[in-house]
């Protein structure tokens, strides 16, 4: 079984037998785009022996790019139900509130008994999403894996806009703060742009998905401001894939055993 999970930064491609992940594939989406989609036709096809798997693998795909995936018999998945899936699967939580921080967007899910039952997404402006702290990261001249370990101290950014934040940070540079509270204040801001939702949707339990995940500080930000107890995933960027695999898996047996 082929997961798909066509992201706007990334594409996560996982394969699972029997509910144990076999081998995964992670492409930066522009690069995977121009090397598997057809111009003529505007689509993407996949040939899954080029990309080191079975030519007869059972696919199902979700993602912002599903819609465009030419593969016989490929099955499309709406992206909640695939993030929910993955973190139940992962997790083995039936009651929590999931929050996916994606390239371009932030997904708050309340998850009871397993499925989805209220959802809000930030998706109007890169400064709620993985996006903007690649762009601040770059601005302070730090690694993802660097700007993630600041959370204490933070200076007090106000600006809500991912461009214009770069001017802001560049200002409190000129004022004399130091490296760690400008990249505590971004993780903080970051974390600011997507609380009102959280408030809302918010439980006991929060999960963490999306490749945003990886951050520890945004992790320590949401269990200080929330009091909830935070499950990081295993595999948090992968997890719409790998709900895509657990997905097909129940689907392709039901339909053997209905045979």
């Amino acid at each position: 079984m082929i997961g798909l999970d066509l992201g706007s930064r990334f594409i996560k491609i996982v394969q699972m037998n029997d509910s144990t992940i076999t081998d995964f594939r992670i492409f930066d989406t522009i690069d995977f785009y121009r090397r598997y989609s057809d111009p003529g036709e505007k689509s993407l096809k996949i040939n899954l022996n080029q990309l080191g798997f079975g030519r007869n693998e059972n696919v199902v795909a979700t993602g912002y790019g599903k819609v465009t995936v030419q593969l016989e018999g490929v099955v499309h998945l709406p992206e909640i139900q695939a993030h929910v899936r993955g973190a139940v699967f992962q997790t083995g939580l039936a009651d929590f509130t999931l929050i996916d921080i994606g390239g371009q967007d932030t997904k708050i899910i309340q998850v009871r008994g397993s499925r989805a039952v209220d959802f809000m997404t930030n998706d109007r402006c890169a400064a709620s999403s993985g996006r903007y702290l690649e762009n601040m990261a770059a601005v302070l001249g730090l690694s993802l894996e660097e700007l993630s370990l600041y959370s204490l101290d933070p200076v007090e950014l106000n600006s809500t806009c991912a461009i214009f934040g770069e001017t802001e940070i560049i200002a409190k540079i000129v004022e004399g703060y130091s490296v760690n509270e400008l990249a505590a204040g971004i993780n903080y801001s970051l974390y600011r742009r997507f609380a009102a939702m959280l408030d809302r949707l918010g439980s006991d339990i929060i999960v963490l998905a999306g490749g945003v995940a990886h951050n520890q500080a945004i992790g320590n930000i949401i269990s200080k401001e929330t009091a909830s107890q935070v499950v990081s995933l295993k595999e948090p960027q992968l997890n719409g894939a790998i709900g895509c695999c657990t997905y097909g898996e129940e689907l392709f047996a039901n339909l053997l055993s209905s045979d």
